[in-house]
Parts: structure tokens; C-alpha cells; sequence
């Protein structure tokens, strides 16, 4: 940077970037000039205030005594005509010619560009803002938003003087404020509202009178669940008003008072009403009964009979076609044959239908097909022709003029459904297929999914009983969840209950909580989910059949497309192709690009058909090998990038199948963070196995899905299933180093004594297995848990010891961490020079070795130091550095302890706002040390509130602190209880 200030990169509302006009000028902030780039010279203040004046006018003549008027109001000096001549001819000479124009008396600004001035840039986003927003576009309307805010450099016209600058000030800044309320609207109408907060309390603390921000800060807070928050924001605003300015809240900040207290529903997330479908009557037909219990798929039918519908209009439309796609037992026939019968008003020529069978070994002939269909409408069988062809063009010359709907049902492909379409105008037809036909051309796409559980719940209600079910409710939610909530599989489950008065719902949730059980507890009469699935399995090939099976052993939500490789031992050309025709076939589905998934019942066949037909059956554990390895091997990629030269990922078990390899940072954190629950899955059906000491390193090497908050709770529970796994093998090394991947987990939470016991057992058994890389992390756990109990020598005897081995094993960057905390050790001790001391030399480690999230807890060490020293500015310089790193390497917690801190340093020099505005981000958040840490903040942020006047939601923010300290049993609780004592309110 050259210290210039830079040109404002305006851009014309809904375009791309282009290239700037010769001239720009800016008001939204100093009054500034550039031509191609390069600042202008705009002279004295009152220069600058002439050519604000003239810029405002938006063309227009401004004449002699209106500019005397604009800088000096009525008191001129005497030679006033001739200094404003004397400003406009130094103008017209730094502008160029052709834009500084004298005319009648007086002067204009012509010839500008449309985005040559920021104020007309951000007038046009606003109105684009303003026509996105009334159509619905608020994603759209708030990034337009967003780039007009953007165009404020600061105070309106800064530094220029006169009475038409003042002016102008209070109404660019009254202005700028409606923006940011209209976007903040947005950001609570989207969902944003924890986000919202911080900013919120910000500009309340900044314009305290004004209500429509107050009103949006207690909306946010109420709908991030701090009710008492959003009703002592109230209190303060009435008290102000009234210390103030003697008035009440305006009527609609009352109104919101009350919605709160009665938790008006209509709070509590922003919604827009769905129109109902509107009915189609019933007419009879050739189509199959629409079951009676038909339920849900409420969005589903809506838009089909709206493609329905639509063929009886004329808009050009030779015919609608609608293919519905998805797995055996979806509902797909049912689905098609209620749109059918709810559209029959629409086909009074009749509706046709055909069961294709395509799903069996012998699929219909649309030869026979056609045959039927023309009798059906009245062809005798001597004008039948013989070929298929000549069938095919009788049909559509029968179907000519009339409005007929066909149903074909359970297709094979689009070969077997092109020749009986009708391809008239009037004419519709609705196919049903486990196969997507994106070859069937002009057809609408339907792909059809699984039930949600409300609708789940309320067929499998409708077949069993309102009585039975809303007995045992929660156990009715494990059937249908058992089912995956597949239509079939719910309807054969609920029949089998219906049946059988002396069972329970308890009974049968019971018999389908054994996995290897279900899909043969899951079948009635001729109905079976295990049949549905053999059909489609049976026409695969024996590489998509064997794709299948090994796909099915992995546990998790879903797979990649790489580690699909992985399990198949593939090229990932060849694995795509072969995901494909699964998604193709409805066995497999797409989560997204590149991403797989099995329904749970498919799943479970999958596998089903894995241990009976996969030989040799150790195929399937050399899969499962591969699917470790390579996690293992990629994560470990991860680490070393996030951690430059750290020796753990020389530590880990060897692996055989190759990972990823990354080239950047933001990949490699987007690979980890994407693949948490999959990899986590990996872990945990590793665990047990002989694959165990690579599942524990997978684990540990994973440990920044916790510290970043992506995925704490799922990690948590994987680590405590992988401690009692590595417990019931014997394994001392892997148990050593899955209980401190634990004692990690917890301490990041804030139970520390539970850390402390994981700890204590993790360094004995790694001492006995004298596992030299887990006994110097878990010394550093220790002491880190010592700082939290205020044993500061003995943390600094424990931060010693990892030092120790963290040197023998040439592992300088964790060692530069363990600096950071051992500086903990020494402010405890009252030591703060030589903490400040030791605090540099981890930075400069960390510094020397490069940027890394590593760094920012380098200087997050050091700007606590400073902070502890009294030394407040240079400490914000650090956290401030510090924050940007760790929001760089996406480490949400450590930002949020991080701006605690700095909350922090800004109470202690009296920037109250800007504390305040801290803590409101840590809150959001979330913070390294779980609820005690919470409480802190809290505690942190009603005195900052307090200072600021806001005394109602201050003590509501000490309340909840206190909570958190209490049932934490925190000793920070003495601290808090005397700040809500009438004396302290007082």
C-alpha cells in the first residue's frame, strides 16, 4: 500500500466489474477526485465544499448566490463572488474540460459517467435492492445492500464546510442508517439473527434513540433464544425515552413487548404462507384406485397436476410429460395415480393406464401396450395394424382433438415409453420408473425421496389407530425411522401392527431395532421391502453389482466420489461411471456433486448382499482397509498444511492405500470440514477391528473438527466409543492416545476435571507404552487444565516436561504452542516480564516457520501477556492478528475467545460500544471453554451494557451468567451475584 487513498470500486447496479470512467468522485466520506485512478488536487475545504455542492446537484445549475449560501449561509465574507470564481476556476483546470461548466450565472457538473459518483452508485443499488427485495429475492437484495453500505468511507463529506455540507451530512447519515435497517430486516427475515446481534447492539449503543434499531435487536435476541435480553432492551429504551425525552415507545415496539411476553409463535421464525392447491374434482377413469389413506407428498402433488394442468392450455405445448424417478417402495405409483385422479376434470376423454413392468425380468412389449390402449378408445381389432410403428401413428391420429391422460407405470426406459406418448396437444402423460429418464426429451424430471417424519408418522397413524400411536408416540417415531421412512416399508410395518391387537408399538420398534433382522421383519402378506430392492439388483451388471455391495459397507451419511474410489480400488473415472448408473437405476442416490448416499433399507440389503455373494468374503475388509487409509492419509495431508512441520503426522500408522493430495489451505480445511461425518462413521466402525490403531491416529489427527466447533458433539461421541473400544482390546497405545484425544475434546468444552481424569489415565498408559509424542501432548493438556484450576507452578512443571520431549523429537512448532501456555504459567505466578518474554519467543517460532492457525495461538499468548501487563494497545494489535488467522483457518471457537478478549482490552479503556459489540460476536460464536466461558462473556457484556445505560439487559446478561456459574459451579458466581443486588443497580 502507498498510503493514497483508493478509488471507490463502483460498479453499475446488476452488472459485472468494469473499467473505471476517466473521472470519479466520492462524497460518502472525504470529498474526493481520481482520473484514471490517480487522485485530483481538490484544493482548500472550501473548494472541496464547492464541488460537493455542485456534484449534489446531479447535474443541475447551481447559480453565484445559491453556492455563497451552500459554504458560508448568512454571513459571506465581502469578497465571497470572487473566491467562489476563484474555486471554480482551479476546479475546471484539475477536472479537464467539458465538466466544470459556467452557465446563466452559475455552474454545473456535466458529462459524468452513471457510477462516476459513489452517492448515484449507491442510489441505483438501493432501488435495485428495493425491486429484488418486492419480488421475493432477498439473498439478492441483500448483497446489493451490502455493496452500497460498502461505498461509505466514513463520516459524508468529511472536513468540508458550510451549512449545505451539514445539511447534507445528517441526511447521507440518516440515509446510511435506513439502509442498514432495511438491511438488518433482511438479515432477521433470512434466519440470520445470531449474526445480527452483534451489529445490533453496536448501532443501539451508537444511536440509543433510535427504536427501530431497538426493535430489531429485541426481535434477534428473542428469536437466538435470550428472551430476557429482548425484554430488557425494552425496559432500557422506555427508561431513556422517558429520561430523555419524556415520551413512551412508539406503538409498534409495544406491540412487540407483548408478542414477546405471550411467545407469540409468529416470532419465532420468519415464514411465507404456502397457497393451497386448489382441488380438482374426481371423475371415474381407467385408472387404478387411489389408496385412502394417501398421505403427505403435499408439494409433490401440487406441481404435478400443475404440469398436468398445464397441457389443456394452448401456450405452444404439444403435450406435458412428467417422469417420476426413485427407488423401489417410494410411493411413486401411489403418488402418480392420486395427481392422476385429483387431474381427471382436466382429461374428460378419458385416462389410460398400464402397468410396464419394468422392474421384472419381462418388461411389457409397447407393441401390446398400444394394442390395448386403442381398443381401449374404441378401435376395433381388424383396424389394429401389426407393427409397432403403424400402431404408434394410429394412436396419436385417435388421440387427435381429445384430452386424454396416460399413466404408464413402472417403465424400463424411455425406449419403451417414446412410442406411447400421445404427442397431441390436450394430451398428457405420466410415466413412473426406477430409472431417471433424462433421455426422454421435453419430459419433467421428478425425483422422488423418502417421506419427511411428519408425514411418515401420519400414514403410519392413519393404517394403525389416532389411539395406538398417540400412546406410544415416541416409539412410533423409532418405527418409521427404522423404515427410513419409506412409504412401503411403513405401510408393511403398520399393517403388521394393525393386525396384531396384543402388540405394542413398543413391540414392534423393538423387533426393527436389529439392523440384520429388519429387512426380514419388514414384509406382509405379498408385499416385501426386501423383494422391491432384489428386482433392481437383479438387472445390474457384475461391476455395478459388486459397486453396490462394497459401497453399502461403509457407515456414514454419505460417501465421496474419491473415497468411492477408494472402496472400489477404482480409477475415479471409472467409480463416477459407475455411481452413476447406480443413481441411474434409483439403488444409489446423489446427494451432490460428487457425493453418494444409500437410503438406510438400502443400505442394509447392500449389505445383506455383500456377506452372500462377495468372494473371497476378505474382499470386504480389505474395502473398508482402503476406506481408512485413505481418510487416514488424507486428513494427515490436512494437518501437515494447517501445521507446518509439526512431527505428529510422522507419527501415525503406516497406510497402504494412498489420500488426496492439496495444494492450499481453503481445500484442504473445505475436504476436512465436508467429510467430518463420513470420516467420524469411518472411526467408529473401525474401532474394534484390527484397523483400530489407525482409526485412534485418524481420530487424533482430526482434532480440528473439534477445536473449530464444525463438529464437536459428533467427534466427542466417537472418542468416547473409540476409548472403550481400544479399553475392551488391550491396546495400551491406542488407549493411551484415544483417551487424550478425549481429555482434548473436554477441556475444549470446559469440563475440566472430567479432562483431568482422561488425563491422568492417558499419561499413564502412554508412558507404559512409551508413546514419547502422546506423553508430551498430554503433559500440555495437564498444564493447560492447571491454568484453568489456578495450579500455576505445577502447570509450569507439566509445560516443562512437554518442552522436554517436544525437543527431543525436533517438533518446533508445537513446541513454540507449548511456549504460549508455559507464558500462562508465569502470569499466574506474578511473573509478567518473564511471560511477555517467553510469549515472543513462541511468536517468533511460529513466525519463522511460516503462517499457520499455530501462529495465531502465538499471538493470541502474546496479546494476553501484554494485556495482563497493562500494555492494552500493543495486546490488541496481537489479538486483532490473531483473529484474522483463526478466521482464516476457519477456527469459529478460538475467534470467539478471541473477541472475548479483545471485549476485553476495549472495557478496560472505556470503549464501551466496542466491547460490547466483541462480546455479542464471541456469544455468537461460541468459545473455547464451553459454558463457563460463556458465562464470562455474558458477565463481560453487562458491564459494558451497564456503562452504556442499558441497565435492564445488563442485569438480564448477569442472570444468565450466573446460571451458567451455578450449574457449572463455577467460582465466578461470587463475582457476578453483587453486580444484581439493588446497591449494585443503584
Amino acid at each position: 500500500m502507498d498510503g493514497r487513498p483508493r478509488v471507490p470500486e463502483q460498479r453499475r447496479p446488476g452488472s459485472s466489474a468494469q473499467e473505471p470512467a476517466a473521472l470519479r468522485f466520492s462524497v460518502l466520506g472525504p470529498v474526493r477526485a481520481w482520473q484514471d485512478g490517480e487522485p485530483l488536487a481538490t484544493g482548500s475545504p472550501q473548494q472541496r465544499a464547492l464541488l460537493a455542492a455542485l456534484l449534489l446537484r446531479g447535474g443541475r445549475t447551481a447559480t453565484a448566490p445559491e453556492l455563497i449560501d451552500a459554504l458560508w449561509g448568512t454571513e459571506p465574507p465581502l469578497q465571497a463572488l470572487a473566491a467562489v470564481r476563484t474555486y471554480a476556476s482551479r476546479l475546471r483546470k484539475a477536472l479537464g474540460p467539458g465538466v466544470l461548466v459556467s452557465e446563466s450565472g452559475g455552474y454545473a457538473v456535466r458529462g459524468l459517467g452513471a457510477d462516476a459518483l459513489d452517492l448515484a452508485v449507491a442510489q441505483a443499488l438501493a432501488a435495485e435492492a428495493d425491486k429484488a427485495r418486492a419480488s421475493g429475492d432477498l439473498c439478492h437484495a441483500r448483497d446489493v445492500l451490502n455493496r452500497a453500505l460498502a461505498l461509505w468511507d466514513g463520516e459524508p463529506l468529511a472536513g468540508v464546510p458550510g451549512p449545505y455540507a451539514d445539511a447534507q451530512r445528517v441526511r447521507l447519515e440518516e440515509w446510511r442508517l435506513q439502509l442498514l435497517e432495511s438491511r438488518l430486516d433482511m438479515d432477521l427475515e433470512q434466519g440470520c439473527h445470531a449474526e445480527a446481534v452483534s451489529e445490533l447492539t453496536a448501532l443501539t449503543a451508537a444511536h440509543p434513540l433510535r427504536e427501530r434499531l431497538r426493535e430489531l435487536l429485541m426481535l434477534a435476541l428473542y428469536r437466538s433464544g435470550r428472551q430476557a435480553e429482548a425484554l430488557a432492551v425494552y425496559a432500557d429504551t422506555r427508561r431513556l425515552l422517558a429520561e430523555e425525552l419524556g415520551v413512551d415507545p412508539r406503538p409498534g415496539l409495544r406491540d412487540l413487548q407483548q408478542r414477546i411476553l405471550q411467545a407469540d409463535p409468529a416470532l419465532a421464525e420468519p415464514s411465507a404462507p404456502l397457497a393451497e392447491p386448489a382441488p380438482v374434482p374426481l371423475r371415474p377413469a381407467q385408472l387404478p384406485a387411489t389408496v385412502p389413506d394417501f398421505t403427505g407428498r403435499a408439494a409433490f402433488v401440487t406441481e404435478l397436476s400443475q404440469i398436468l394442468a398445464s397441457a389443456s392450455t394452448s401456450e405452444g405445448r404439444v403435450m406435458a410429460v412428467s417422469a417420476l424417478a426413485g427407488i423401489g417402495g417410494v410411493g411413486k405409483t401411489t403418488l402418480a395415480v392420486h395427481v392422476a385422479h385429483r387431474s381427471r376434470a382436466a382429461f374428460p376423454d378419458g385416462q389410460l393406464y398400464v402397468d410396464l413392468q419394468g422392474a421384472g425380468p419381462r418388461s411389457a412389449e409397447p407393441e401390446t401396450v398400444l394394442g390395448s390402449f386403442l381398443r381401449a378408445l374404441g378401435t376395433p381389432d381388424t383396424a389394429i395394424p401389426d407393427s409397432l410403428a403403424d400402431r404408434a401413428a394410429l394412436y396419436r391420429s385417435v388421440l387427435d382433438g381429445r384430452r386424454v391422460l396416460v399413466l404408464l407405470d413402472n417403465a424400463r426406459d424411455a425406449a419403451q415409453v417414446r412410442p406411447l406418448l400421445p404427442g397431441t396437444e390436450g394430451c398428457a402423460a405420466l410415466v413412473t420408473s426406477r430409472v431417471r429418464m433424462v433421455d426422454l426429451a421435453g419430459a419433467h424430471l421428478v425425483d422422488l425421496d423418502v417421506m419427511s417424519p411428519d408425514e411418515a408418522l401420519a400414514l403410519f397413524t392413519k393404517i394403525v389407530g389416532t389411539e395406538r400411536v398417540a400412546a406410544e408416540r415416541e416409539a412410533a417415531l423409532d418405527v418409521v425411522a427404522a423404515c427410513g421412512f419409506l412409504p412401503l416399508a411403513i405401510r408393511i410395518a403398520a399393517s403388521r401392527l394393525a393386525s396384531r391387537r396384543t402388540w405394542t408399538v413398543s413391540v414392534l420398534a423393538a423387533k426393527l431395532a436389529d439392523e440384520r433382522r429388519r429387512l426380514d421383519e419388514l414384509q406382509a402378506g405379498d408385499l416385501a421391502v426386501k423383494a422391491t430392492f432384489e428386482l433392481g439388483y437383479g438387472q445390474l451388471e457384475p461391476t455395478q453389482a459388486r459397486a453396490f455391495r462394497l459401497l453399502g459397507l461403509a457407515d456414514g451419511p454419505d460417501i465421496s466420489l474419491a473415497a468411492a474410489a477408494a472402496v472400489l480400488d477404482l480409477p475415479p473415472e471409472a467409480t463416477e461411471d459407475l455411481l452413476e448408473s447406480l443413481v441411474d437405476t434409483s439403488l444409489l442416490e446423489s446427494a451432490a456433486p460428487g457425493r453418494y448416499r444409500f437410503h438406510d433399507l438400502v443400505r442394509l440389503y447392500a449389505r445383506a448382499c455383500a456377506e452372500r455373494d462377495e468372494h473371497p468374503p476378505s474382499e470386504r475388509d480389505e474395502a473398508l482397509s482402503r476406506l481408512l487409509d485413505f481418510y487416514l492419509a488424507s486428513t494427515a495431508q490436512v494437518y501437515a498444511i494447517e501445521q507446518p512441520r509439526d512431527r505428529l503426522v510422522d507419527d501415525l500408522e503406516p497406510t497402504r492405500y494412498p489420500g488426496l493430495t492439496f495444494t492450499e489451505g481453503a481445500a484442504a480445511l473445505d475436504w476436512l470440514y465436508t467429510e467430518a461425518g463420513p470420516l467420524l462413521a469411518c472411526v467408529r466402525q473401525a474401532a474394534g477391528t484390527g484397523r483400530l490403531r489407525r482409526a485412534v491416529d485418524l481420530l487424533w489427527v482430526a482434532k480440528d473438527l473439534t477445536e473449530s466447533g464444525a463438529s464437536s458433539y459428533q467427534y466427542e461421541m466417537t472418542a468416547r466409543a473409540t476409548c472403550e473400544a481400544t479399553l475392551a482390546m488391550g491396546d495400551e497405545r491406542a488407549e493411551g492416545r484415544a483417551r487424550t484425544v478425549l481429555s482434548d475434546v473436554l477441556l475444549v468444552s470446559g469440563r475440566i476435571e472430567q479432562s483431568e481424569d482422561e488425563a491422568r489415565v492417558a499419561m499413564e498408559l502412554a508412558e507404559a507404552a512409551q508413546d514419547a509424542t502422546a506423553v508430551s501432548w498430554v503433559a500440555n493438556n495437564r498444564g493447560l487444565i492447571c491454568l484453568h484450576q489456578n495450579r500455576f507452578a505445577e502447570g509450569k512443571v507439566l509445560f516443562d516436561q512437554a518442552l522436554e520431549g517436544l525437543r527431543a523429537a525436533g517438533n518446533r512448532p508445537f513446541e513454540a504452542t507449548v511456549l504460549g501456555n508455559l507464558s500462562r504459567a508465569y502470569l499466574g505466578m506474578g511473573d509478567t516480564a518473564t511471560a511477555v518474554e517467553i510469549a515472543r519467543r513462541g511468536l517468533a517460532a511460529h513466525s519463522e516457520i511460516g503462517r499457520s492457525v499455530r501462529l495465531a495461538n502465538s499471538r493470541f499468548a502474546l496479546g494476553f501477556a501484554l494485556n495482563q501487563a497493562g500494555r492494552h494497545a500493543e495486546a490488541l494489535d496481537e489479538f486483532s492478528e490473531a483473529l484474522r488467522i483463526f478466521n482464516d483457518h476457519r477456527q469459529r471457537l478460538w475467534e470467539g475467545v478471541t473477541n472475548f478478549r479483545i471485549a476485553q482490552v476495549h472495557l478496560a479503556r472505556h470503549r464501551f460500544a466496542q466491547a460490547a459489540q466483541h462480546a455479542e460476536q464471541a456469544l455468537a460464536l461460541g468459545c473455547i471453554g464451553g459454558d463457563r466461558m460463556r458465562g464470562n462473556v455474558l458477565t463481560l457484556l453487562g458491564q459494558a451494557l451497564g456503562e452504556l445505560g442499558q441497565v435492564d439487559r445488563a442485569r438480564a446478561c448477569w442472570r444468565e451468567a450466573l446460571n451458567l456459574y451455578e450449574q457449572s459451579g463455577a467460582p465466578e458466581a461470587d463475582t457476578v451475584r453483587p453486580l444484581l443486588t439493588p446497591a449494585s443497580a443503584a
